[in-house]
């Protein structure tokens, strides 16, 4: 409810809602001049309807700008068609400003082509207007001035969401850097200490042998035989090197690479959704493939929670499952109808499939995706 209403009380959004409180102010007590087709004045009664429901319509779309584009579309048009409907039973010349109001919605539910087609219907029904229900003596100056206002106000709504999504996509960027960073620290780890057992076992288990080798020639020696000197050094010797025999079989007995801290800084660059991770402690992955796998899906759900199912929280289990793992991906978006897989989730299956797993879709009970992935122990 928060988000809604910080989303809804922007400053834009309140300069939206002062603009159209001014034209309202204007309609009841600035005076309204009535078309010639008209027989009599307005109800004002009426034009208060009309001019109320705009302000219902356009709250729905800068409050949810998120929603779908048909939606969004809909809305936007009767938002047009009350605005010529107000400015067919009122001669007021606020009233086309409204116009320019809704010019800012239109670059978000339109592509920028798409955007300048209904921004040209727009104008020529305006034209219309002028000319034929208001009988101004020159439309087209007043058509041109009311249309670089919208086209101004639209182009600069365009760079706006430009720049929303550009921030989208580099913190998108941003997060799959920090989480390939710590997944290249763990595996940097894991090799080091790879390496650290080889050279104990080759360099020190090498050594540590010749050295009982010679204590137990030496042993012999007439000399020295019942020494207990050089027995004390055999048996430090035989001790030491079972000592680093189990150390390097500790070293080497990898528990796979932990994926928590790689999966948090995935998280991390996004407002929303909040994540809620919860990996059970022998929940590990044992190879590089089988990590990326797991990251690539969780980012895959962060990023449909953030851009499509508009979703608060995203919660994320990793468990370990008689001959597997098993990751299940679930957000509380609002979504509905079946879910019709992209490019992102085709690539996610794609990538578990390779590695003997699976991925299945799905929606919760509330209208949110759910994502159940599962791999095999060894990939």
């Amino acid at each position: 409810m928060r988000e809604r209403l910080k989303q809804l009380f922007t400053p834009l959004n309140f300069a939206g809602y002062v603009t159209w409180g001014a034209i309202g102010w204007d309609l009841v007590f600035g005076g309204s001049g009535v078309p010639a087709w008209l027989d009599g004045a307005p109800p004002a009664w009426g034009l208060g309807a009309l001019h109320v429901a705009y302000l219902v319509l356009f709250m729905a779309v800068v409050g949810r700008e998120d929603a779908p584009l048909p939606r969004l579309r809909v809305y936007i048009v009767i938002q047009y068609l009350l605005a010529f409907a107000m400015m067919a039973l009122a001669r007021n010349s606020t009233l086309p400003i409204l116009l320019i109001l809704c010019a800012i919605q239109v670059v978000h539910a339109w592509s920028p082509r798409g955007s300048g087609v209904v921004l040209a219907l727009v104008n020529i029904a305006l034209y219309g207007i002028y000319a034929v229900v208001w009988g101004w003596g020159s439309p087209l100056v007043g058509t041109l001035m009311l249309g670089c206002f919208q086209v101004f106000a639209a182009s600069a709504a365009w760079f706006g969401v430009s720049a929303e999504r550009a921030r989208d996509d580099l913190a998108a960027a941003n997060a799959d850097l920090l989480a390939t960073r710590s997944l290249l620290a763990e595996t940097a780890r894991d090799g080091e200490r790879l390496r650290l057992s080889r050279e104990l076992h080759d360099v020190a288990g090498h050594k540590l042998t010749a050295l009982k080798l010679n204590l137990a020639a030496l042993s012999r020696d007439p000399r020295v035989a019942g020494d207990a000197q050089v027995a004390l050094c055999a048996r430090l010797a035989d001790e030491l090197l079972a000592d680093i025999r189990e150390v390097v079989q500790q070293m080497r007995r990898s528990d796979g690479m932990d994926l928590a801290p790689a999966l948090e800084a995935l998280a991390t660059p996004f407002p929303r959704p909040r994540l809620h991770l919860q990996i059970d402690g022998n929940a590990r992955v044992s190879s590089l493939a089988q990590a990326e796998a797991v990251l690539r899906a969780v980012q895959e759900g962060l990023t449909n929670a953030a851009r499509h199912s508009q979703a608060n929280n995203l919660w994320v289990v990793l468990a370990r499952e008689p001959g597997g793992l098993r990751l299940d991906i679930r957000d509380d978006g609002r979504g509905r109808g079946e879910l019709e897989p992209g490019n992102g989730l085709r690539g996610m299956r794609e990538r578990l499939q390779a590695l003997g797993g699976g991925l299945e879709l799905g929606r919760t009970r509330t209208g949110g995706v759910h994502l159940q992935a599962w791999l095999p122990v060894a990939a």
